[in-house]
């Protein structure tokens, strides 16, 4: 047998979220889309899955194309397939999202498609359903934040307690006390604080610290000593 007898085709494409920390907020990669329907309009960036290759496959590929980005954090997300979601022909998206150090990455992100790094409170009206994507990204980002170190995948290898509480701060979209924050975070054990400062943000300067992946493996329940509840 070569097909299923009676049954509609569908295309099947992958949309890449990609969220970015700058030292300072999360902010979201956007390009604008380069065909009909919906030409120029700000978009994920995203593709149709060849014959040849698995969803991570495709969604990978899509990535270095659009924007020349490579080897970075990345997870299939949800599966979006409303039969109208796109006006030309059914298409199932399946939807990746990605974390990294903006700064890391900078030299690496190409210009060819114009991505633009948008923060994340002032994302312009995107294609399709892409917000509802994005929704969903961030809920998840602050779910697996309160188990896992993976928002360190957005931090530089050294970082300060400052540029962390800005990250938490950025993700969870809420102020938290300062001493208190640095108090559990200090506590879980999983930090390893370094001789040096950074001293551009003020004159006193704050100390680098680095994530202990030795210790974190063993004992990383222990970043839910520090993660916020909401």
């Amino acid at each position: 047998m070569d097909r299923y007898l009676n049954q509609t085709r569908f295309l099947t494409a992958v949309d890449c979220i990609i969220f970015g920390f700058d030292g300072e907020e999360l902010k979201l990669l956007l390009i604008h889309r380069g065909f009909e329907p919906e030409k120029d309009k700000w978009s994920l960036m995203g593709g149709f899955v060849q014959s040849n290759e698995s969803l991570d496959e495709a969604a990978n590929r899509v990535l270095k194309q659009l924007t020349g980005l490579k080897g970075v954090y990345m997870e299939q997300l949800n599966a979006f397939g409303h039969p109208e979601r796109d006006a030309v022909e059914r298409t199932i998206s399946v939807a990746y999202f990605a974390l990294i150090d903006i700064h890391q990455y900078e030299k690496q992100l190409s210009d060819h498609y114009h991505p633009e790094w948008i923060s994340l409170k002032k994302i312009p009206k995107l294609i399709f359903d892409h917000k509802e994507m994005v929704t969903m990204a961030k809920a998840r980002l602050r779910y697996k934040a309160a188990l896992h170190p993976i928002l360190f995948e957005l931090l530089p290898e050294k970082f300060t307690l400052p540029q962390l509480l800005s990250l938490y701060e950025s993700v969870y979209e809420k102020q938290f006390d300062k001493r208190n924050f640095s108090r559990k975070v200090l506590s879980a054990g999983l930090l390893v604080k370094q001789k040096d400062k950074e001293k551009l943000s003020s004159k006193k300067g704050a100390f680098y610290f680095k994530l202990d992946k030795r210790k974190y493996k063993t004992n990383f329940h222990q970043i839910l000593n520090f993660i916020p509840i909401t």
